[in-house]
């Protein structure tokens, strides 16, 4: 069982905004104490891009969180909020540390993704006074600076967003550390499969010695 407090009452409390897209904005989702002992454990990730959790080498508390993000009490939650069966949806979740120049451009997430899930695991401080790095949920997929909706991605704040046509979302270039677990349900269909499995593989070679 986690050690590390999540919040969430505060979750089940927040209404879905709709604009620019259904999602659900909670800051604090892990408390400011809570999320001083995660920060000071978190592995260091030299490189960019995404880390399956079964590549890194976690301190119990981090995997305990991390095991708890993906059972049924968040899934459970997120899909009452949201109006979705999520019962049957596989789950998928990665570690990012570090922001690369390429990171943060304009996209939709895979259909193969019911559901995105974000938590951001970075203190509050001057590296996001400039807004570079801020999650920006956008009105449409050519302009960054065309938001409705800015999240800072630090203090614990979750993002949650069901996943669909008009789901544009990007940030500013950052180049730095930033670190953030996605978390996503998935479809069952061969694409979702497909994901999956290079999810798996992804695991077993970045855990190999030789990887970067």
């Amino acid at each position: 069982m986690s050690m590390i407090s999540l919040a969430y009452d505060a979750l089940k409390r927040t209404p879905v905004a709709e604009d620019p897209f259904p999602h659900v904005v909670v800051p604090h989702f892990i408390g400011n104490d809570d999320l001083q002992t995660v920060v000071s454990e978190l592995p260091e990730m030299a490189s960019g891009g995404s880390f399956p959790p079964e590549s890194l080498k976690l301190t119990p508390n981090v995997a305990a969180m991390i095991n708890e993000l993906q059972g049924p009490k968040l899934k459970a939650l997120i899909a009452e909020k949201f109006g979705l069966d999520l019962l049957d949806a596989p789950t998928m979740l990665t570690v990012r540390g570090r922001t690369r120049e390429k990171d943060g451009r304009i996209h939709r997430d895979s259909e193969a993704k019911l559901v995105t899930v974000l938590l951001y695991l970075n203190p509050r401080g001057e590296d996001w006074t400039s807004r570079d790095g801020c999650l920006r949920l956008l009105r449409g997929p050519d302009d960054v600076e065309d938001y409705a909706v800015e999240v800072v991605p630090a203090e614990g704040t979750l993002l949650v967003f069901p996943n669909g046509p008009k789901t544009w979302h990007g940030h500013r270039q950052f180049v730095g550390t930033r670190y953030a677990i996605q978390l996503n349900y998935m479809a069952t269909g061969r694409k979702a499969q497909y994901e999956l499995g290079r999810h798996r593989l992804s695991a077993l070679v970045k855990r190999l010695p030789f990887s970067g």
